[in-house]
């Protein structure tokens, strides 16, 4: 008996031992990041080309030291930018309008037609700067939920009119010297609406007719209420994920911010429609930088663990490193990357998805890295990972800026999509021996050249999975974008549909469906945003530079056959740079709202993040929380089928869970619409590692349930108070 009783002792001994090792492991890792992070923190105005301002102090040592006028005029017009970016826009007007006195002295010994391409550029370059000055004193000072949402009316005019009014000079100024400039056409249009003179303030062969500006049909109107729910925090371009973090039932934001001075940001739901910034409660104190955030549980513990990614646009050798979070179940994050094998080398990179590839039950982690190899994490299930990618035939050696993974073909292993800009994309087959081949070609999913976002989803609810793909072409920029909104011929490449047919074989229906345009797409996702059962999705736009003043567009999703723009009528279109972005029933009102991570790469393209509440469209719908216990707990590349009723035609919706696209994060639960229905008559619901089927019939609607893998009856949640009135446009 004594033997037996100090045996146990012994083991109790060894398990709160290991116990605490682990914590003392973790504890010693987290330090480890934060001062790592430090370092970039220190290293940032030196060797960061985005937020650093080396280049400008060197610049201004050289115009101090400089002699000659023509050296002087290249100088200033390399130092103007470099301020502009860094949020010195006086200074980047005086300097501008410095070189145009300077530039002057030269008209006389230069080609006229060179001399009139530069002072267009010049012109363009002003305007662009007192455009950005209007922005900063009008929408990043003194906004309101309408600032910088297309067409710009009401409140959205600017009070502050100086910088708006400089910009239609210049503006004006360079049509005249090249009328066939789209891009100068576009931004004096948006100068004319902050300044409440659009349209009858331009001539008509500069004029966008209004009509253009308007959507093809009638959509309830979005508010942008993120200044009334605590959720209207200023920084940079950044990621952010969606979901119960701390098990309270209610679902929570977490913010990135890729500035290497700003720390991760957590919101917790107060369940009274606010949300309290308990950042630095959450443990992310000294958690700086972060381009996108990937969440998962990664551990199976049953709380949701947090990916963060760093280093992305920057150079290879860059000093970066991703974080991997460990949550404790109350939302408190401990950092275990060094600990979990995750940080041995460090790429720049802004993309990952999980994924259980080998079917053990635990997640593994895709990430996908910039002129670096790829990585293949494999979950050893002991909270560990070993890099498999060299043999698992999965590096792609590319440029690489979303990744998704998705069961194409229906085998019940999950299928790696790697979009890589300025290369052809893959499609990784998995080959069910940890081993991919790459089939992209054959299965003609190879394009866009130039592609940012990606994600599977059933677009048209048949079960198979499709592949949508966001074109990024930077070479054409705005000139490309307006062309294709004007309806103008262009070159510049389009996003890209592909139809599945569950067997491995897709077809582009991007020109047929409505989704080929020019987007040029970041942060993007989707999720069923009127209750219909068909999937919609919002793309986040823009790109670096400042002329970049581009509507985030979000496409309604007509059963399956057509999309449908609603940007402008749904009061969605910010023209602000919109990057990680969220689906999910945040307000827990029965339909999907849509959170924002607004701002771009440099520190004086800063803006606030928004927050859509979804005004409800008078549609039924079902929250389904699935629990996996042979599969991976979150039930990532799981399937649920729901038979619906619907005025006496039945009809199929189909869902995959996962956290949606690749730059952003949807919570797990799903909430599917059902439209009209009168009833649900089955629920089945998939699982890949059990290759498991659950069945229930005749389910009440309107509600929010908890399927558990093996488990004969769903539990019944907290229901969410169904959004059932339908609002009208003007509301």
């Amino acid at each position: 008996m004594r033997r037996s009783i100090g045996v146990l002792l012994l083991i109790i001994g060894l398990v709160l031992g290991a116990t605490l090792w682990k914590r003392i492991r973790n504890r010693d890792a987290h330090a480890q990041m934060v001062a790592l992070l430090k370092d970039v923190l220190e290293r940032t105005p030196d060797e960061n080309k985005y937020l650093g301002n080396a280049d400008l102090l060197e610049l201004c040592e050289q115009i101090r030291a400089t002699t000659s006028i023509s050296e002087k005029v290249s100088l200033l017009w390399a130092r103007a930018p470099i301020e502009l970016r860094l949020g010195k826009t006086d200074d980047a007007i005086v300097d501008l309008k410095e070189c145009m006195e300077l530039v002057s002295n030269f008209k006389n010994r230069m080609d006229p037609k060179d001399f009139l391409e530069f002072e267009a550029e010049l012109y363009f370059a002003l305007a662009v700067a007192n455009l950005r000055k209007g922005e900063t004193e009008n929408c990043v000072y003194c906004r309101t939920g309408e600032s910088c949402i297309l067409p710009i009316k009401e409140s959205g005019v600017h009070t502050v009119t100086i910088g708006a009014e400089e910009a239609t000079r210049y503006l004006r100024e360079v049509l005249q010297r090249n009328p066939k400039h789209l891009t100068a056409r576009w931004l004096l249009n948006i100068a004319n609406m902050t300044l409440g003179t659009y349209p009858q303030g331009l001539p008509n062969e500069l004029l966008i007719a209004p009509a253009t500006f308007e959507s093809k049909i009638s959509f309830p109107r979005f508010k942008n209420v993120a200044s009334t729910v605590g959720l209207d925090t200023s920084g940079l371009a950044g990621g952010t994920a969606v979901d119960d973090f701390d098990g309270d039932g209610l679902l929570d934001v977490i913010a990135s911010d890729w500035n290497t001075s700003a720390e991760l940001r957590y919101f917790r739901n107060e369940g009274n429609g606010v949300f309290a910034d308990r950042s630095h409660e959450a443990g992310f104190k000294g958690l700086f930088g972060g381009l996108n955030v990937r969440h998962a549980d990664y551990d199976n513990d049953g709380d949701l663990d947090i990916l963060v990614l760093r280093g992305g646009w920057m150079s290879p050798g860059t000093l970066c490193a991703n974080s991997l979070l460990e949550n404790n179940g109350k939302g408190v994050f401990r950092d275990v990357t060094f600990t979990a094998g995750l940080g041995t080398v460090h790429y720049p990179s802004q993309t990952a998805d999980w994924a259980d590839f080998d079917n053990d039950g635990y997640l593994d982690l895709y990430i996908g890295n910039e002129n670096s190899p790829n990585q293949l994490f494999r979950n050893t299930g002991k909270g560990t990972f070993v890099d498999m990618a060299d043999s698992a035939g999965v590096t792609n050696m590319q440029y690489t800026k979303g990744v998704a993974w998705g069961d194409f073909d229906g085998d019940r292993y999950p299928d790696l999509y790697v979009s890589n800009l300025g290369g052809l994309n893959r499609l990784y087959h998995n080959n069910q021996d940890r081993t991919f081949t790459d089939v992209a070609s054959s299965a003609k999913v190879s394009y866009p050249m130039e592609s940012f976002p990606v994600w599977f989803w059933d677009f048209n609810n048949d079960g198979a999975l499709d592949i949508f793909v966001g074109a990024y072409d930077l070479k054409n920029g705005m000139e490309g974008f307006v062309a294709d909104f004007l309806n103008l011929p262009h070159d510049a490449e389009v996003d890209c549909l592909y139809q599945g047919d569950g067997k491995g074989n897709f077809l582009d229906v991007a020109k047929d469906s409505g989704v080929g345009r020019v987007t040029l797409p970041m942060g993007s996702n989707f999720g069923d945003i009127d209750g219909d059962g068909f999937l919609d999705y919002y793309l986040g736009t823009g790109y670096t530079e400042y002329d970049a003043l581009l509507p985030n567009r979000a496409f309604l999703n007509d059963a399956g056959k057509q999309f449908r723009d609603v940007s402008m009528a749904s009061g969605l279109s910010h023209l602000q740079k919109g990057h990680g972005v969220s689906i999910s029933d945040i307000d827990n009102d029965g339909d999907n709202d849509i959170f924002v991570v607004m701002g771009g790469a440099f520190p004086g393209d800063g803006f606030t993040n928004a927050l859509f509440e979804n005004p409800g469209f008078g549609n039924h719908g079902i929250t389904i929380h699935l629990v996996g216990t042979k599969t991976n707990r979150n039930a990532i590349g799981a399937r649920i089928r729901i038979v619906l009723d619907e005025s006496g035609q039945k009809r199929t919706i189909y869902r995959w869970i996962s956290s949606g696209g690749s730059f952003g994060g949807n919570s797990f639960r799903q909430l599917i619409g059902i439209g009209k229905a009168d009833k649900i008559d089955l629920i089945e619901v998939t699982w890949p590692t059990s290759a498991s089927k659950q069945t229930f019939r005749d389910v009440a609607m309107d509600q929010s349930i908890e399927i558990t893998e093996g488990q004969p009856d769903f539990r019944t949640l907290t229901a969410p108070a169904f959004h059932l009135k339908q609002q009208t446009q003007d509301d």
